[in-house]
């Protein structure tokens, strides 16, 4: 018989598949280990700032062994980015300092981002105050989890009373879009915004 998949809150014992899941997923849905050699970097700016500021917001599918896919993000970016600067960056920058000299490679390049919380608070975005990063290991993709995911980190939000959520995703992933235009997000315009394409949709769960 197949492991029964559900959606349930994190759990500290996730962080393993978690940061698996990040590894997995970085490069555009991908696995991005053959760009990122360090399997701690992507998710120490893509996941577990997350469940460590804000662990309420974090949900994993479960296969009934180990966290198969999550969605997490937060309520609120501008005082997610305040405590990623005062709280998080200083458990990580030991093992990444801050780089010295311009960025070179692609590693370096992220090393850069995680130093720079503050890349998050776009002015176009402030009407969709919290944000979300959603991955599945690709055999659990196409298969309904990700709006299972995405109702219960919404349904999550409007009870804080959060009106609105926004995403920034690899414009090129044009499977995700077309994931992320389904469950009724729409593109928010964002001068200057580079390889990144910017969508957001209120925290009611119509059109879910």
């Amino acid at each position: 018989m197949s492991p029964t998949l559900g959606v349930r809150r994190y759990h500290p014992d996730d962080h393993a598949a978690l940061y698996d899941i990040c590894v997995r997923t970085a490069d555009g849905g991908r696995d991005s280990r053959h760009i990122y050699p360090d399997p701690e970097l992507m998710p120490s700016i893509f996941a577990g700032p997350y469940p460590y500021l804000e662990p309420d917001l974090t949900f994993v599918l479960d296969n009934g062994d180990r966290a198969v896919g999550y969605i997490l993000g937060t309520a609120d970016t501008a005082r997610f980015v305040k405590e990623y600067r005062a709280s998080w960056l200083p458990t990580i920058q030991q093992r990444y300092p801050a780089p010295s000299t311009p960025p070179v490679t692609p590693s370096e390049i992220m090393i850069g981002l995680m130093h720079n919380p503050e890349r998050m608070l776009v002015p176009e975005l402030a009407p969709y105050p919290a944000h979300l990063h959603i991955d599945l290991l690709p055999q659990y993709q196409r298969q309904g989890h990700g709006r299972t995911l995405m109702y219960a980190f919404l349904d999550a939000l409007h009870r804080k009373q959060v009106s609105a959520v926004h995403l920034g995703m690899a414009t090129t992933n044009t499977a995700a879009r077309a994931f992320y235009d389904r469950l009724g997000f729409h593109e928010i315009s964002v001068p200057d915004h580079g390889p990144v394409t910017y969508l957001g949709r209120h925290t009611d769960l119509d059109n879910l």
